[in-house]
């Protein structure tokens, strides 16, 4: 049976690698990140474009100048964007007829002194920015007292809370990646296998090479072009980290160390694509159009969708009931387990899980298999011998 899945797989995975279109389907998900990146900068330009609400000074130059100075002591140390500008207006007219005026280009006026500052403008506008004006105000009577304390630096090799941040931080975006990664990529099996139902394609196979043969080597071709396309967008993901990294940042470290982690992250890629993607073999077996299998498909997408957010819930509460669970269900026992390999390091448990998840494949393809032969071929005899039968048989 190995013999004959093999060459379904390395038929499909020649059909579907060497094929015009896979080109595009390497570029596609560069297009959005892409798309991502621009309005991101743009945002970013957005974000910094002073938009802050500009304030009028109308006090006597060396009043005017003392909010100045603690106006500058101040974004200092919370940011430019945390306070208004100030801008200084004449002292008359009165600040009434300075914001009546065209073109003046203030929000409100402060008037005054910094003992006793008077605030004009609009109501809303007021209630924004008082507090501002009462802490620029406040800092300027303080000029002379106000003395900025001096925080003696005390620096640590290790910080057992920031490693600990920084692992639970690691395996949250590992579980995000091989998510919608098998998210991508699993949905391409149930068109394939409809499209050589449609052209009875399947039944000629399914008369020369076991059915189990047909289903494995199916998974193992789409298994492999997803590869395929991983290390294209790996590559590429890693040159722009490497281009845009700032000097002197480092990624925190996993438990199990960078090499095990990623072994760990392909293994359980692997294990997620292949229970997700036996499911979908045995939904693409069961329909024969397109508008069925987007039917089936949704129901099976938006569970996925809850298993991975309940993996995702149990990320950081790591040995409780939840996280256990989480460990134990196969179809969240890849997301789960990821996220324990970058915080705890012991390697044990995770051989186990493959061999739970990888047992969960077979018995899957199984019933898919069971389920294909007795409503597509219509043939088959009790279902509880054929789904126990070895696979030569």
């Amino acid at each position: 049976m190995l013999r004959a899945a093999y060459v379904i797989a390395r038929r499909d995975f020649t059909a579907v690698v060497l094929s015009r279109t896979f080109i595009l389907f390497l570029l596609g998900p560069l297009l959005p990140i892409l798309i991502g990146m621009a309005l991101g900068g743009l945002g970013e330009r957005i974000a910094t474009t002073d938009l802050r609400p500009v304030v009028g000074v109308a006090m006597n130059a060396a009043d005017a100048a003392r909010m100045e100075r603690a106006h500058a002591r101040l974004t200092e140390r919370v940011g430019a964007q945390s306070l208004p500008r100030l801008q200084r207006v004449p002292l008359s007219p009165a600040p009434e007829m300075l914001l009546a005026r065209p073109g003046s280009g203030v929000a409100a006026i402060v008037s005054g002194s910094p003992q006793h500052p008077v605030l004009t403008g609009k109501p809303g506008d007021i209630d924004k920015l008082e507090g501002d004006i009462s802490l620029i105000a406040s800092a300027a009577l303080a000029e002379k007292a106000l003395h900025m304390v001096r925080v003696e630096r005390k620096e640590v090799a290790k910080s057992l809370g920031a490693q600990a941040q920084g692992q639970l931080a690691i395996g949250r975006i590992a579980q995000i990646v091989i998510f919608f990664l098998t998210i991508l990529l699993a949905g391409m099996i149930l068109s394939n296998l409809v499209e050589e139902k449609t052209n009875k394609i399947i039944e000629i196979l399914a008369a020369a090479v076991p059915i189990d043969a047909i289903f494995l080597g199916k998974l193992m071709a789409m298994l492999a072009m997803s590869f395929v396309g991983i290390l294209f967008w790996g590559c590429t993901a890693f040159a722009v980290f490497a281009a845009l990294k700032a000097p002197g940042v480092s990624l925190p470290v996993p438990a199990v160390g960078w090499p095990v982690f990623l072994l760990l992250g392909t293994l359980y890629f692997a294990m997620a694509y292949t229970l997700l993607g036996s499911l979908f073999l045995g939904i693409g077996a069961q329909a024969s159009t397109v508008r069925e299998v987007q039917t089936l498909n949704m129901p099976v997408t938006i569970g996925q969708m809850l298993i991975f957010f309940f993996a995702t819930y149990a990320v950081d509460h790591m040995g409780s009931p939840p996280e256990v669970a989480a460990a134990v269900f196969p179809f969240s026992s890849p997301f789960a387990m990821l996220a324990r390999a970058a915080q705890d390091a012991r390697l044990w448990p995770h051989l186990l899980a493959i061999v739970w998840q990888a047992a969960w494949v077979a018995l899957i393809i199984r019933v898919g298999v069971l389920l294909f032969r007795r409503h597509v071929l219509k043939s088959g005899g009790g279902w509880w011998k054929q789904l126990f039968r070895s696979a030569t048989g």
